[in-house]
């Protein structure tokens, strides 16, 4: 390399540098909101014509970074693989040669818009079909381009030269604060290891906590503050109250989240987030699989009783639906009242199976009062939620009781339990709480894993792409997670066990129920 290739190699890795810490003006913020929202700074609507027919349909159905990703790189999908946007691939000084050969000049400020209005490039070939051409104005337009020309060099928020930032949401008072306290030793632990060893890419990771509070508006504003911070992603949050918004504020956002949310609480769908392992429903399904398959239980009565709260009364519904549809026969759910608990009873007299949907609280009382009043049915319900009254059950459902786990011992591996084990010795942890440990433990994994991959130049949505990309990666204490475009449930299935009593020996009795798509 001669000196002037030299200085011109420093100056534009100065500039970059430079520009990479450098807000947005507000002309680029506005292009960076209709770039990621399809929304125009003048609050009128944008449309986009697609197709030969030239369909009209709003820019906030397809804005740019749907396909071209927020990094502007573009990810293959469908068989179409979005072009890279960085400037210095657009504006390069020898211009580009597209995937069939056809080379073109590089573009100017013009010709980009031509490109994006029009859908030609800048020797006037046509784009690929599948591309929108966007109705914009000129300031629209100016906007844009501002914006593209800072694309390549603008960071995610929370990520910095020598630092990432991480946040989650865990209770410090209220019912679940043991639960918070054990996540938050599992996350300060793992985290404290990987920086002792140098960080992620040269970079340190620092873990933001914010307590949810007792109710869906204080969980809202910690996340929200959370993500004001700013943070790069969360990881293992513990806030039930989220169910419904959770997704939501997620993606308007851009933050991707890696934790098993649906252990505790309603299934999240979304693009952002991705789970270790399975749901509760999951685990639902497995216990239906093998009460139909083992143990002949379809053609009922069968009780689905919930305990707590209206979320437990319509999981329960769900899942009384679910059931109905796969074949079983009087199938119903029922709340059950610890303090009034006759008609419970009365109703599950001639139950053959009671699937327990709620707090673990009432999983005791209940199989208590059941055994008082004479009735014995077969009980299933997810470990997670019931582990803690299971030695509290009466002997006469000793092998009667059959508990859905995400894990058991056979799944660790010598080096996964050993690691885990030094965690919880260093962080003042025992077996309590085992599988939040291994939900959040299992996180960190993946987390990890996945910001190795996306590089050091990564963003969020590398991230979601190297998490898109894991295939049976092993944890050591789980069974081998896998991920993929539209599967975000790295586990899907569980293992059976039942529990002898009052010995209070645990014994699995089927292989790992694993699931294949399911209504």
């Amino acid at each position: 390399m001669n000196v002037g290739a030299a200085v011109c190699l420093v100056l534009l890795c100065g500039l970059s540098a430079v520009a990479a810490g450098v807000p947005l003006s507000a002309i680029e913020s506005a292009g960076k909101r209709l770039y990621r929202e399809g929304l125009s700074s003048s609050g009128e609507p944008i449309m986009a014509r697609v197709g030969a027919a030239d369909i009209s349909v709003p820019a906030t159905a397809l804005p740019c970074a749907g396909c071209h990703g927020t990094d502007g790189l573009g990810r293959p999908e469908g068989g179409i693989r979005p072009a890279d946007l960085s400037w210095r691939r657009l504006a390069g000084a020898h211009g580009q040669q597209r995937i069939n050969g056809r080379d073109y000049p590089a573009y100017n400020d013009a010709t980009l818009a031509r490109a994006v209005q029009e859908g030609r490039d800048p020797a006037n070939n046509r784009l690929d079909p599948s591309m929108p051409r966007f109705v914009l104005t000129l300031n629209d337009q100016r906007n844009l381009t501002a914006y593209l020309k800072r694309l390549q060099d603008e960071q995610d928020p929370g990520l910095e030269p020598d630092r990432l930032r991480l946040g989650t949401l865990l209770p410090t008072r209220g019912p679940l604060a043991e639960e918070g306290a054990t996540v938050a030793a599992i996350l300060t632990g793992s985290i404290a290891r990987i920086n002792q060893a140098g960080g992620i890419h040269g970079r340190q990771l620092q873990l933001i906590v914010a307590d949810p509070g007792p109710d869906r508006a204080s969980a809202r504003q910690a996340l929200a503050q959370l993500i004001d911070q700013p943070v790069f992603a969360l990881v293992a949050p513990l806030a039930p109250a989220l169910d419904e918004d959770l997704s939501a504020q997620l993606e308007q956002a851009g933050v991707p989240l890696i934790g098993a949310l649906s252990l505790l609480g309603a299934s999240q769908t979304s693009r952002q987030i991705f789970e270790p392992l399975p749901g509760l429903r999951e685990q639902w399904v497995a216990l239906a699989d093998y009460a139909q398959q083992g143990l002949q239980l379809s053609q009922g009565p069968t009780l689905v009783a919930w305990y707590g709260d209206a979320h437990q009364q319509q999981a329960a519904a769900a899942f009384a639906d679910y059931l109905q549809g796969q074949g079983w026969l009087q199938v119903r759910a029922l709340a059950f009242d610890p303090r009034q608990p006759q008609g419970f009873t009365g109703q599950a007299a001639s139950a053959r199976a009671v699937f327990y949907v709620g707090e673990g609280a009432g999983f005791g009382p209940l199989a208590g009062h059941l055994q008082e009043a004479g009735v014995q049915p077969y009980l299933f319900a997810a470990s997670s939620q019931v582990a803690g009254d299971v030695l509290q059950l009466p002997s006469g459902f000793s092998r009667r009781v059959f508990l859905a786990y995400p894990f058991i011992p056979s799944d660790w591996t010598p080096s996964g339990r050993a690691a885990l084990t030094q965690l919880r010795q260093r962080q003042g942890l025992n077996g309590q709480h085992a599988v939040l440990q291994v939900a959040a433990y299992s996180s960190m994994l993946l987390l990890c894993e996945g910001l190795k991959q996306a590089g050091r130049d990564a963003s969020r949505e590398k991230l979601i792409s190297a998490l898109e990309g894991l295939h049976d990666f092993v944890t050591g204490v789980t069974p081998p997670i896998s991920f993929g475009p539209g599967k975000r449930l790295g586990l899907n299935g569980a293992h059976i066990v039942t529990v002898e009593l009052p010995e209070q020996r645990f014994y699995p009795v089927a292989p790992y129920q694993s699931l294949q798509a399911r209504p």
